[in-house]
């Protein structure tokens, strides 16, 4: 007997109908010879720092920093039955061993080894590694099942991970929350990838558009245009110089280009393309794959390779001769079959490059939601594209001088579609025939028959026009998530296999994090960042939001996971990081820790000398360490119906008395004046009443 443990109910399900496991208990499926469970994703995770010690429900910068000797994990409420329910079989005594069937993939690992961990279990774990939930894949899969010891690195990678982002998180946002008194989230790489977005916003926000202006020439069916001219006269002086003049046509210039097929999908690019094409967040697309890979659709989600291996060489044929039946806008004459293109095999880690199942062929698309439907046509006509030609244009420069001066005219022509012919079936079928948008419009140029060098044109006409410089873009979700693929790229050797923040399954859930903490929104396609998240990212140290750091931490990991670093070295980087960002922190100076609640002085501490502020209730002490406070509403003058006021409080401070007008007598039911007097002994304030010319307690 052995137990089957998936990350999802639905996984767990297709999994124990191959497996013959039909009957339904509580919390799992059970067959003849295996029982078959899931997990609800992260069943558990890393305690809050409260949970190891009560003192630090409250924040304070001295308790820093939080460096936990015994992780400690917790299982969320809403997933504690489910948790029970594996404990309970984790530890049968009649199985032999545990198949580990998570997502095959670094978190499928984290999320199987904290529930393992904390059942107590000893058995033996073997792994089920695939990336296809199609019938054929999954027998495959269980018929060739790995010992689980073969992931220990991957695994370590998942921990250190899950540690890092626990230890920098908790202690930077801690650490920058109680200096500033204002909540700062800090993350590890949400942090770097929000500084990208305030680094662009400034840039645009900086712009300062200049005019320049050109000059277009047009004759013999041909239109040349000048370089760019800064002013304006020099513009209008240069068109009239050369209207109604003859132009010489001074040379033709045409190079003939090959472009090659673009390369299958990774989960990235296939968000980008998915944002560009219909506007989908990253989190959208991976919840839609997610549900197209379960429903046996598509290949495993979460890759980060853009080819397959050479074994899949006969699966890719057969998949081709299939693709037309689930492409509706796909003709078979215009399938490609150059099979090599999308094969090789040391680009191809854990997973190969996405793909649609011959399973897919079966589907009615039309019980497909409009999402799904779309994302599975993308995956689908990029397969046809990389196997088909290359594009081939000839790109004409064409340069005409008139008046001595050059103008010129740039253009292209297509001479083999090849894979454009794919890519613009597809574009027609989703785009509804509207036309392509401006990143994909080319300029296009007819070379009058008989134009030659040497040739003259007569009487050109000529006009000159202004344009103005423009800003950078903002960043769009396709842009965003380019940016972090490619983020501190420049700081690595070019043979370093990956870099970027965090990595294509994480990228997604990234943003979004910045979208709900309000660090940053989205406006149309645009994501750009709130006040509260360029706040944040102006206080901030460099290496806190530096993505070619990050991307160093992300590559170590990759490192971990082929055996080739130690965890201990990694999570020593870490420390050391926290410590030194605490050491700049105690530094922040008085002033600079008032930088978001600039708040008014009403006077000084009786007890420390610190500045005292007023607050909702009472005018307080600035330290945190001093607990003087002088409370508007307070028992001695509650009887008198007064509440202390700014000026007030100003007099009590600075002179020890302030003359009140208002107050009230009980006895007497009158108003009467005198003057209030604080007095302060271990740190608490007491008062008395001074009457003109007759001194004395007050009533």
């Amino acid at each position: 007997m052995y137990l089957v443990i998936a990350e999802k109910p639905s996984v767990s399900q297709t999994l124990a109908k191959i497996l013959s496991a039909g009957e339904r208990e509580d919390g799992y499926f059970k067959g003849k010879d295996c029982i078959v469970s899931w997990c609800l994703g992260h069943l558990a995770e890393y305690v809050s720092p409260e949970a190891y010690d009560s003192r630090y429900e409250k924040w304070q910068f001295s308790d820093l920093p939080i460096f936990p000797e015994d992780w400690r994990l917790a299982v969320a409420k809403d997933k504690k039955a489910q948790f029970a329910v594996l404990k309970k079989l984790l530890n049968r005594k009649d199985l032999d061993y545990v198949v580990n069937a998570c997502d095959a993939g670094r978190e499928g690992e984290l999320i199987f080894k904290r529930v393992y961990d904390m059942s107590g279990s000893k058995i033996p774990v073997k792994r089920l590694w695939i990336s296809s939930m199609e019938d054929r894949a999954i027998r495959e899969g269980f018929a060739n099942l790995r010992d689980g010891r073969e992931y220990a690195d991957l695994c370590e990678a998942a921990v250190c991970r899950a540690k890092a982002d626990w230890l920098i998180g908790m202690n930077a946002t801690r650490a920058f929350t109680t200096k500033y008194y204002k909540r700062l989230t800090v993350g590890r790489v949400q942090t770097p990838t929000l500084a990208m977005l305030v680094e662009r916003q400034d840039a645009i926000d900086g712009f300062v558009k200049e005019a320049y202006y050109k000059v277009t020439v047009e004759g013999g069916g041909i239109c040349a245009v000048s370089e760019n001219i800064s002013k304006e006269a020099d513009s209008l002086a240069l068109a009239e110089q050369c209207s109604e003049k003859y132009a010489v046509v001074s040379s033709i210039k045409k190079i003939r280009k090959k472009n090659k097929p673009p390369k299958l999908y990774d989960l990235t690019t296939l968000q980008r393309e998915a944002n560009r094409f219909f506007g989908y967040t990253a989190q959208e697309t991976l919840k839609e794959l997610q549900a197209l890979y379960e429903a046996r659709l598509v290949t495993y989600p979460r890759t980060d390779s853009q080819y397959i291996t050479a074994d899949m060489e006969q699966t890719a044929v057969e998949l081709l001769e299939l693709l037309p039946e689930m492409l509706p806008f796909l003709q078979k004459e215009s399938v490609g079959r150059n099979i090599g293109r999308i094969i090789n095999n040391d680009k191809v880690s854990d997973h190969h490059a996405l793909l649609p199942t011959k399973e897919a062929v079966k589907q009615d698309f039309e019980e497909l939601s409009e999402k799904q439907r779309n994302i599975f046509w993308l995956i689908g006509q990029r397969l046809a594209q990389a196997v088909s030609e290359e594009c081939v244009s000839e790109d004409a420069v064409v340069t005409l001088l008139c008046e001595g001066h050059e103008f010129v005219a740039k253009g292209k022509a297509i001479i083999q579609s090849g894979y454009k012919e794919v890519e613009n079936a597809f574009r027609h079928a989703v785009q509804k025939g509207k036309p392509a948008g401006q990143d994909q419009t080319e300029d296009t140029l007819s070379i009058p028959e008989g134009l030659c060098e040497g040739m003259e044109i007569s009487e050109v006409t000529a006009e000159s026009s202004r344009h103005f410089t423009s800003p950078p873009k903002a960043y769009s979700e396709d842009t965003l998530l380019a940016a972090m693929e490619r983020a501190g790229k420049e700081e690595f050797e070019d043979d370093t296999e990956k870099k970027g923040l965090g990595t294509p399954a994480t990228r997604a859930s990234i943003i979004e994090k910045l979208v709900s903490s309000g660090y940053a929104k989205r406006s149309g396609k645009q994501i750009i960042p709130t006040a509260d998240g360029k706040a944040l990212i102006a206080v901030l140290p460099e290496y806190l939001k530096s993505a070619a750091m990050t991307a160093e931490w992300e590559n170590r990991l990759l490192l971990m996971e082929k055996g080739q670093t130690g965890s201990a070295e990694f999570l020593q980087g870490i420390t050391d990081l926290i410590e030194k960002m605490l050491k700049e922190c105690s530094g922040i100076s008085g002033e600079e820790q008032q930088r978001f609640n600039r708040r008014e002085e009403i006077g000084v501490c009786p007890v420390c000398g610190n500045p005292v502020y007023e607050g909702k209730k009472n005018f307080y002490c600035g330290s945190r360490e001093c607990s003087f406070s002088l409370w508007k509403e307070n028992r001695y003058l509650a009887s008198m119906k007064k509440l202390v006021d700014k000026k007030m409080a100003a007099d009590l401070l600075k002179k020890g008395r302030t003359h009140v007008n208002d107050l009230y007598s009980q006895r007497t039911g009158k108003i009467f004046a005198a003057d209030l007097l604080i007095a302060v002994e271990d740190g608490r304030a007491s008062f008395s009443l001074e009457f003109p010319k007759k001194k004395g307690k007050g009533k």
